[in-house]
């Protein structure tokens, strides 16, 4: 399936979005309100070029900057927003995207917090019944996951047209059943920041050593199975009833730790982590991130 897509915000997300999408074969455009778009559009086909390197054959769709959302999403079959996490523009850039778009484009937002529900409580079923959530993980470009969210009102002839485009990108969809603030990676992630926040600043462990903990068990467990096929395989012969039954006692009886998130019990973790990776998060740390999560991917078939 080759649909012209919108990438609408140029920021993170959105350029990574772009790439993603010209590299697996769609036709882009971009529009941002940046001064700077034709420079980020160009570093964009660059970045493009260095992934088809690797693919030989494989021919990435052309990618534009447009002069205005409108002419962005005029000929669009797919349209992926990735402005601001703002509840009340939001819903308005989304009333223009609806004017502007297709009648039959599928409206997406990459947010990670407003749920397509309020994007469209104002605007008509019509347009609500286009209106989805695709929230990824970030880099889009490189990680599998994207969270499609429909609203009660999002029609699921948009829901399949969602996965389709996704999975034409080699993205992993999954469908959340009902809306829920945070999703499900994020609540996951919320979950397990918390309990990493409170084992620092109750003096448990520093956060240097938190992160060994977590690239030297956790995260390379999960790097190959998921948090339920984790506990079936460690519940032996009786899968995950063995595990909840030899184990979910012991668990249960795990007292919380106090946590604080405000700035005053946080300096002792930003001061730890600052002083382990950085004031300032580098582009070589990004980088070797992302080549360790390409042979990741790459191991698990998921990757070139």
């Amino acid at each position: 399936m080759t649909s012209t897509a919108a990438v609408i915000g140029a920021g993170t997300i959105g350029r990574s979005f772009a790439r993603l999408f010209a590299a697996s074969g769609h036709p882009v455009r971009v529009w941002d309100p940046r001064d700077d778009l034709a420079e980020v559009v160009a570093g964009i086909r660059e970045d493009v070029a260095a992934d088809l390197a690797d693919r030989p054959g494989q021919t990435g769709g052309e990618i534009e900057s447009a002069a205005t959302l409108e002419e962005a999403v005029a000929s669009a079959g797919f349209v992926q927003e990735s402005g601001p996490e703002d509840p009340v523009e939001k819903p308005r850039l989304f009333a223009r995207l609806a004017e502007a778009a297709p009648a039959q484009a599928v409206l997406a937002t990459s947010s990670s917090t407003i749920p397509a529900s309020l994007i469209a409580a104002d605007l008509p079923d019509a347009v609500a019944a286009r209106i989805i959530v695709g929230h990824p993980f970030n880099p889009p470009h490189l990680m599998p996951l994207v969270e499609v969210v429909p609203s009660p009102r999002t029609s699921e002839d948009t829901v399949a047209a969602a996965v389709a485009f996704y999975r034409s990108c080699g993205r992993e969809p999954v469908v959340l059943r009902r809306e829920v603030r945070g999703f499900v990676g994020n609540r996951l992630q919320n979950a397990l920041m918390k309990e990493a926040v409170a084992l620092v600043e109750n003096g448990v462990v520093t956060a240097a050593e938190l992160d060994a903990v977590m690239r030297n068990s956790l995260g390379l467990r999960w790097a190959a199975v998921g948090q339920f096929a984790g506990m079936h395989l460690g519940g032996g012969e009786e899968g995950i009833r063995g595990f909840m039954h030899h184990i979910g006692p012991s668990f249960a009886a795990i007292d919380p730790l106090p946590l604080d998130l405000g700035d005053a019990a946080m300096e002792q973790v930003y001061a730890q982590v600052e002083d382990a990776y950085g004031t300032t998060p580098s582009a070589a740390a990004a980088a070797e991130r992302d080549r360790i999560q390409r042979a990741v991917l790459q191991a698990r078939g998921q990757a070139d």
